[in-house]
């Protein structure tokens, strides 16, 4: 495995594994509009978008195949960060997590991170330090816990 900056070329793969890891560990705690949001903020045309804003990506490849993205937004805040159903439980999360950290504090981060953990990722990054801010909260159907990590 390796991890690379992510190009235009991979946004459909990087939308199609974000796709299918929100539609089996996080769309079941969300409201059906919930949802179907959270999906719409993750398809190719969400994605571009990112790519084109101030969000950082970078995947990891194993022959060729994305099995794993990270994208950081404002080189602070941990956007997204999944792993194919496949490869997890192989600490593909927790390199691309450190590849990604290290990226932005590289780029000027500002002393922290914050992220909205999905309700079944927040020991994970519990595990890598974050603090959770507040108790399990939802937003438009959406359920998530806001978490930070000072560095």
């Amino acid at each position: 495995m390796h991890i690379r900056a992510a190009t235009n070329a991979d946004i459909t793969a990087i939308s199609q594994l974000i796709c299918a890891s929100v539609r089996k560990f996080i769309a079941p705690s969300c409201t059906e509009q919930g949802a179907e949001l959270l999906l719409k903020s993750m398809d190719i045309q969400s994605i571009t978008h990112y790519f084109d804003s101030d969000y950082q990506y970078s995947v990891a490849v194993i022959n060729d195949s994305i099995i794993g993205v990270i994208g950081i937004r404002d080189n602070s805040h941990l956007y997204h960060l999944f792993v194919s159903k496949t490869h997890q439980g192989q600490g593909v999360s927790k390199k691309l997590w450190d590849h990604g950290k290290q990226q932005a504090i590289n780029n000027g981060n500002p002393g922290f991170f914050t992220v909205n953990s999905a309700l079944n990722a927040s020991a994970l990054y519990v595990k890598w330090g974050f603090i959770p801010q507040s108790d399990i909260r939802e937003r438009a159907g959406i359920k998530d816990i806001p978490m930070r990590l000072i560095v």
